[in-house]
């Protein structure tokens, strides 16, 4: 905890903003930390509450009390040591998770939670700029190699957690730079990648291998990986997009938010987008941009389409407005369902709810427009409105409505590994085994589409489950 009376005496304040003129600019990192005396003031707001529920809010179990009062005391070198103990990548988390520690926070039930994410991402960026992150070697190999495929949050925390045990780890990426997700999902602006490429420096120093533009069931079959491996480990990531099957759909200018997501980060990066675009390149300059889907992947498109200069950005989801405010009394400490606004949306954006998509029009070809129709919902069943139906004026429609799954063309199909019932790797979460002998799952593969905090917690709990089932005891975490 921090100050006793913290809480009471202390507000909570937040991170800003720049000016939206002025990020809509560039493709970089906006968000205005808090100087160290206000952050030492949020971590004092935390309080002696008896039970943490902030602990099980949180995934990777961040032991949030500990470290908040050892910013409230000064301690940065300790704070990041306790930070480190429980997550691989806090400069990950404390970028783009939402925080459901915070909604977790006793005192969320007052609308008023310790500032958790912002205290998280300070304490990690210091231990950076004061040199006090090295790679953890193994002080001896034991023998044994693993091989990890797909290099998200996941796969990255698994191969990291087990090379520092002192196993050979080779992490194979489909893609021509590591990073799965972060790399080419997460808009540079949320993430810069710099991140990512820091980790890759240590984690090589500690004994990674990485394989790029290999991709495991195309290009190198996994029967190779079992024959040369005494472990191999499913880190593909949930890739399946859930697609729009109405008339239209197969029109130049309806495309999913991912393909266009990837894009503008290899620009940004300098690569080929090409290798992310199979059909042709998208950009929303000059556009009228439909974004269908009100998840975060939807506001990383209406970001986006921003800074490349869209005429309009409108944004629609199937499902009813959210409440402004949960009712607490139902909902806490559990994350709750009320209306969310992100930094994307602040710059510029049309919203509605309750909308059914009809058909695609255009001509030649070319997108001119969305009909849609409106929604009321009875007893949990979804109703068109009758007369109710328009159309949104569009040249370009993104899909950003979620994912389904792992794809199964290539390495799902060829490791012939039992599926559960949402079509998922089927793993549990004790030894993170597969239905194949010696294949292991975790992350999206296994869970399903969720957050990059989950991803890291999963790849920690499977490389134990790794290290355990290789050497017959662990001494890695859970």
């Amino acid at each position: 905890m921090g100050k006793v009376t913290g809480f009471l005496e202390i507000d909570r304040k937040e991170a800003t903003y720049a000016d939206p003129k002025e990020r809509l600019t560039h493709y970089r990192e906006f968000t205005v930390p808090l100087p160290e005396k206000e952050l030492k003031d949020q971590a004092a707001r935390c309080m002696d509450c008896g039970i943490p529920f902030c602990h099980s809010g949180c995934p990777v179990n961040n032991l949030i009390p500990d470290w908040n009062d050892l910013v409230y005391e000064g301690d940065w070198k300790a704070a990041l040591e306790s930070l480190q103990s429980t997550n691989n990548f806090p400069e990950f988390t404390g970028r783009i998770c939402p925080a459901p520690c915070e909604a977790s926070c006793t005192l969320n039930i007052d609308d008023a939670p310790v500032n958790i994410k912002s205290i998280e991402c300070a304490i990690i960026d210091r231990g950076w700029e004061k040199g006090w992150i090295t790679p953890q070697i193994a002080e001896e190999k034991t023998g044994k190699s693993v091989a990890v495929v797909g290099s998200g949050p996941a796969g990255l925390a698994c191969a990291q957690q087990l090379a520092r045990v002192g196993h050979s780890v080779t992490l194979f990426e489909k893609n021509d730079r590591m990073g799965g997700l972060l790399r080419y999902g997460i808009p540079d602006f949320k993430m810069e990648k710099d991140l990512i490429n820091r980790r890759l420096v240590q984690m090589e120093a500690e004994g990674v291998e990485f394989r790029t533009s290999a991709e495991v069931g195309v290009t190198v079959s996994i029967e190779s990986l079992q024959e040369n491996y005494d472990a191999v480990v499913m880190s593909g990531g949930a890739e399946k997009p859930r697609t729009l099957d109405i008339p239209g759909y197969e029109m130049s200018g309806v495309r999913l938010a991912m393909e266009f997501l990837a894009q503008q980060n290899k620009r940004n990066a300098g690569d080929d987008e090409m290798r992310a675009a199979p059909r042709g390149t998208i950009t929303a300059t000059g556009k009228h941009v439909i974004v269908i889907g009100g998840g975060d992947t939807g506001s990383d498109c209406v970001g986006t389409s921003n800074r490349q200069g869209a005429a309009s950005v409108t944004q629609i989801e199937i499902m009813p407005k959210p409440p402004k405010k949960e009712d607490k009394t139902f909902s806490w400490p559990d994350w709750p369902m009320k209306l969310r606004t992100s930094s994307s949306h602040l710059e510029g954006c049309e919203r509605d709810w309750a909308i059914l998509t009809k058909r695609v029009v255009g001509t030649n070809g070319n997108v001119e427009g969305l009909e849609c129709v409106r929604l009321e919902w009875v007893d949990g069943q979804m109703q068109e409105i009758a007369g109710s139906e328009f159309t949104l004026k569009a040249d370009l429609i993104l899909l950003a409505m979620g994912f389904v799954g792992p794809r199964k063309m290539g390495l799902v199909d060829q490791s012939e590994v039992q599926l559960d019932a949402r079509g998922n790797v089927a793993a549990n979460v004790l030894d993170y085994t597969t239905s194949k002998p010696g294949i292991f799952a975790c992350g999206d593969m296994r869970r399903g589409q969720s957050l990059v905090v989950w991803a890291i917690r999963e790849g920690r709990q499977c490389a134990r489950a790794v290290d355990l089932q290789l050497m017959g005891r662990s001494l890695l975490p859970r």
